[in-house]
């Protein structure tokens, strides 16, 4: 892991483009996001930016890259609990809780801007449009959380992983760093386990199984193709209400 400390403000672009999609900003609110300090860390695989149990003072938001949310319990076993990707604000509530619950974990290399916690509250409050914008990226977190539970809980093996998929594919798009029907998953087997509550053998079936449907075709191990996204979104019981998306997206 390298740091280096960010002058130019375009570094928090991905931070602004975030929060306006969930509340409208002046060009006040614009420019207190842009002046807030940072540090620009770049992190190899696997590398943790915040674990389990630390006290944090920062809040990072990804500007390159992905990685992963996740518990672990007793036995040492891992559940991942989120998916984040570029312009994603990943331990927001750390702003105001002070001690991370759980770990944050990359995915890929990867570039995060670290801001202090007491400067995101003081923009919050200071700015009450940039405050409601983070405070509706918090609600919308929750409900991808409720979501994921509801996966886990109460689906199939097969409805999970579609639906997982799905929602990336989604995701993405939204993003604006793939297409709907094509990309790289930038999971493993058994990280995709660990985000559905199956066995790494359970899910090399289960992608098998998508495949033999015709659900989706892998070119590579991950590497996914959609031919009929609706057929996808069916069988994974996706409905993207929970992302609370803008309507024209996911159409």
């Amino acid at each position: 892991m390298t740091d280096s400390l960010e002058h130019r403000p375009s570094a928090l672009q991905p931070m602004v483009r975030k929060l306006e999609y969930w509340s409208k900003l002046d060009e006040m609110d614009r420019a207190a996001i842009l002046a807030l300090p940072h540090a620009v860390k770049s992190f190899d695989p696997h590398a943790y930016i915040v674990r389990e149990g630390d006290v944090t003072t920062t809040s990072c938001i990804m500007l390159s890259g992905y990685s992963i949310r996740h518990k672990l319990i007793g036995d040492g076993s891992r559940q991942i609990v989120a998916i984040h990707m570029k312009g994603d604000l990943v331990d927001l509530q750390n702003s105001l809780l002070g001690m991370a619950d759980h770990s944050v974990q990359m995915l890929t290399p990867g570039r995060v801007a670290m801001i202090p916690r007491d400067e995101m509250v003081r923009v919050a409050f200071e700015r009450p449009n940039v405050g409601k914008a983070m405070w509706t990226d918090t609600l919308v977190d929750a409900s991808m959380f409720r979501e994921w539970i509801a996966n886990v809980g109460r689906r199939d093996s097969t409805t999970r992983v579609a639906h997982l998929l799905r929602e990336f594919s989604l995701r993405l798009k939204v993003a604006g760093l793939g297409e709907e029907t094509d990309y790289e998953l930038p999971m493993s087997q058994e990280q995709l386990a660990d985000a559905t509550g199956i066995t790494s053998v359970h899910m090399n079936r289960t992608l098998k199984g998508l495949e033999v449907k015709g659900l989706i075709e892998r070119r590579n191990p991950q590497s996914i193709h959609i031919g009929d996204w609706k057929m996808l979104a069916s069988a994974g019981d996706f409905n993207p209400a929970y992302l609370h998306l803008k309507e024209r997206e996911v159409a």
